[in-house]
């Protein structure tokens, strides 16, 4: 990528966040950094970002609260969570939340840089979405609008329950081979990662009994 990308990093430790500001800066990105939740949500009313870098262990509000509400507020903003916890329920928690990605402590730099490239890369390529409607059954998914009905009430889903729905409906029938789920959902950086599906398919398994029948290959 030529353009100097806005990244917003939310971390209350002082230490972590100067080095991520030093680094990143470094690689030539534009960084932001906020110490609290609620000093984050003020700092993106006021400046455009590409992508959030958002500690979940945080005093105050909490990185889950303040991923939630930066997903309602900016829905197409990604978020990329660091903790050093990396069990499932965390995941789970973190992508019901709306992040869109998962990074545990310790990292490397080249991955965590890797990972927020890519997630910038889809956000900017999901907001140029077609207008028609997907329809499987009794539930109908317009990619444009992202939005999703069933029995003409709307499902609200996390961006990453969404794009996993999208790709399952376009691919109804077939056999979907997990690591291509990943590549479509993430990246081609992706493909390993089988626990994001499991969590996800589960997560729609809950907000819809009816999911259409794509045959996922785990």
């Amino acid at each position: 990528m030529g353009e100097r990308l806005n990244v917003l990093i939310v971390e209350d430790d002082a230490g972590i966040r100067q080095s991520l500001f030093e680094t990143l800066s470094a690689l030539g990105f534009v960084v932001g950094e906020a110490g609290t939740g609620e000093e984050a949500l003020l700092r993106l009313r006021m400046i455009d970002y590409d992508a959030v870098l958002l500690d979940i262990n945080m005093p105050g509000m909490g990185g889950i609260e303040t991923c939630r509400r930066i997903h309602d507020s900016y829905p197409h903003l990604p978020v990329i969570v660091l903790t050093v916890r990396d069990e499932e329920d965390d995941k789970v928690e973190a992508l019901d939340a709306g992040a869109d990605d998962y990074v545990t402590k310790p990292f490397q730099i080249r991955e965590l840089t890797a990972r927020l490239r890519a997630a910038i890369r889809r956000s900017k390529t999901s907001a140029v979405a077609p207008e028609s409607w997907i329809v499987i059954g009794d539930v109908m998914l317009n990619p444009g609008r992202h939005r999703v009905e069933k029995q003409g009430q709307e499902l609200h889903l996390t961006p990453k329950e969404f794009e996993m729905l999208r790709y399952l409906m376009e691919h109804a029938g077939r056999p979907v081979p997990h690591s291509r789920l990943l590549i479509s959902i993430w990246g081609s950086e992706y493909g390993n990662e089988r626990e994001y599906l499991r969590v996800l398919i589960s997560q729609l398994r809950k907000k819809s009994k009816t999911i259409p029948h794509a045959r996922h290959t785990f």
